[in-house]
């Protein structure tokens, strides 16, 4: 199997309106368009060292992302999984647990906020192969999905602040995870 390479794609920024828009159903997943995207996003995602990334995100307004959680300077404990497609989700239901936890954006450089989630969602969505697979994501990647799911509704991630004092900036994130990481540290010595 040959491995697949795409083109670095530019990342739509916030106040664009293609991230304000609800995303068209993708119609021919099979299609060498949508295989192209699909590597582009793969390729634009790991470059930038992203866990996600919606096609609206690279001003294509349609139903597509990638979920590609891997530890990284960004989010150093995420879990690693293969980046995958996702292509014309639904989400069937969701846990009534909610977690706040820090989220960042592609398309919102430099800005983190706390965001509430639900715990655990159930999914369908066609891979890129075509297949509709039905699938239970829970703690960071239900995070994943739900964000990448939402760049499809044309929601951003600011728009689920509770309030503004739980936006920071990406630098006072960094400080936090640094100082959290020492306090974990001595808690086990």
């Amino acid at each position: 199997m040959t491995k697949r390479r795409g083109d670095l794609l530019q990342i739509a920024q916030l106040g664009h309106t293609v991230l304000r828009k609800k995303a068209k159903t993708v119609k021919d997943v099979k299609g060498l368009t949508v295989q192209k995207l699909i590597d582009d996003l793969i390729s634009t995602v790991m470059d930038v060292d992203g866990v996600g990334i919606g096609a609206p995100q690279v001003y294509k307004s349609l139903r597509i992302f990638i979920l590609a959680s891997h530890p990284n300077p960004r989010y150093p404990k995420a879990p690693k999984m293969k980046p995958s497609a996702v292509i014309n989700p639904k989400i069937i239901s969701y846990s009534k647990e909610k977690k706040k936890d820090w989220e960042g954006c592609l398309s919102i450089p430099g800005i983190r906020g706390l965001i509430p989630r639900h715990h655990s969602i159930n999914v369908e969505f066609t891979n890129r192969d075509g297949t509709r697979l039905k699938k239970t994501y829970k703690d960071f990647v239900a995070r994943i999905f739900q964000h990448e799911f939402d760049h499809l509704e044309g929601i951003m991630f600011v728009d689920r602040v509770e309030s503004s004092k739980d936006l920071i900036s990406e630098k006072e994130y960094q400080k936090l995870m640094k100082k959290d990481s020492i306090i974990k540290a001595v808690e086990r010595s």
